[in-house]
């Protein structure tokens, strides 16, 4: 199953992909269905056909954005790491998250870099959970690209302040449910700037796979309904290049997985954020 936020008609809705069209479902949003509804009622809530329905922001309210850092060996590997014994963990806020197809508007005379991951959305609360209990409780996964502000994230030993950008961190298209995509099994991760591919990597080389990374989350702080986890990159990103390289304005950033979709997102530096 697939699930979006669509605009239709000047306003968003959560909705289902039924063939080659949109159904809406009793919600504003994929944030406010998961947080009201357990999915396996949605076949049940279905509503009326959004014809010439757009795919948005699929979450924009998550309590909680939790990424994980360095979790493909090869990525690992191009920045001059150990392979970890415990997942590398960063948060960023709600404000971050944008659209999968916006613009990423930053100012001018950053260095800022591509990060395409597979994110997974948290379909039941999970505190102090297992790995058994943690699979079960993932409502899907769906696309992001990690945007990085190099040159902010390497101003402390702490990485928050080049990855929490407000409107940087694309997610989407859709959100689809784990009985139609199998991480474990594999699946590739995807980006290409301005249509030149620099990276592919597949999920079944993750070091912490999704169920390890809800399960280990959950052991400190409460994961609910809604929240998002960024599972990590692979190797290929602009910093671990000789010499490095940065995206420049206008470049075009696709992200794609395949069996969920892909983010078309272009950059755009200006002399100010507004």
């Amino acid at each position: 199953m697939k699930l979006a936020t669509v605009a239709h008609n000047g306003r968003t809705t959560a909705a289902v992909l039924d063939g080659d069209h949109w159904r809406s479902l009793p919600a504003d949003n994929l944030s406010d269905l998961l947080a009201t509804t357990a999915l396996d009622r949605a076949a049940d809530l279905v509503g009326e056909d959004l014809p010439g329905a757009v795919p948005v922001l699929p979450l924009p309210s998550p309590r909680k954005v939790v990424c994980c850092g360095l979790n493909y060996a090869d990525h690992i590997t191009e920045m001059g790491r150990e392979l970890p014994a415990h997942p590398t963990l960063f948060a960023k806020y709600a404000d971050s998250l944008t659209g999968p197809e916006d613009d990423l508007v930053l100012p001018k005379g950053l260095d800022v870099d591509w990060e395409a991951e597979l994110a997974v959305v948290v379909g039941a609360e999970l505190t102090g959970a297992d790995r058994d209990s943690a699979r079960a409780a993932i409502a899907g996964y769906t696309v992001a690209n990690d945007i990085s502000v190099r040159d902010w994230q390497k101003r402390t030993l702490q990485w928050f302040q080049g990855k929490a950008w407000d409107r940087t961190t694309p997610l989407g298209p859709v959100v689809v449910t784990p009985d139609a995509l199998d991480p474990v099994a594999g699946v590739e991760v995807i980006c290409r700037v301005d249509g030149t591919e620099r990276q592919r990597g597949n999920t079944r080389t993750l070091v912490f796979d999704a169920a390890d990374l809800l399960a280990y989350v959950s052991t400190f702080t409460t994961l609910r309904p809604g929240d998002v986890v960024l599972t990590g990159t692979p190797g290929g990103v602009g910093m671990g290049m000789t010499p490095p390289v940065f995206l420049a304005d206008g470049d075009l950033v696709e992200t794609e997985i395949p069996g969920i979709g892909t983010l078309r997102n272009r950059l755009r530096l200006t002399d100010s954020r507004s």
